[in-house]
């Protein structure tokens, strides 16, 4: 099980909400899974300008490294218009890995 935590910052200049998440988790064995969903952990912040939300969540792998990436979908509350957020890959490495 890794943990991860996320800080989304909202550099523009309108509020906007994260509406969905969308990753795909790689384990080291080449095995991909696609997860979506609702918000995260559970919530569909509201995030002003100049403001951050952070969260912390879980991936569960059946090795020991692998790495996730994958986009938010998010809403300007100005005007409803919506778009993607890429979030860039990150690595799940176990600690014992890095001796």
């Amino acid at each position: 099980m890794f943990a991860y935590r996320i800080i989304i910052e909202n550099l523009g200049e309108y509020s906007v909400t994260l509406l969905r998440r969308y990753w795909s988790i790689y384990d080291s064995n080449g095995n991909r899974r696609q997860i979506e969903g609702d918000g995260v952990v559970g919530q569909q912040p509201l995030i002003l300008p100049g403001e951050s939300y952070e969260y912390v969540s879980g991936c569960n792998l059946n090795t020991d490294m692998g790495y996730m990436q994958g986009y938010y979908e998010m809403t300007r509350e100005i005007d409803g218009g919506i778009f993607n957020v890429n979030i860039p890959r990150f690595d799940l490495v176990a600690p014992f890995r890095y001796n």
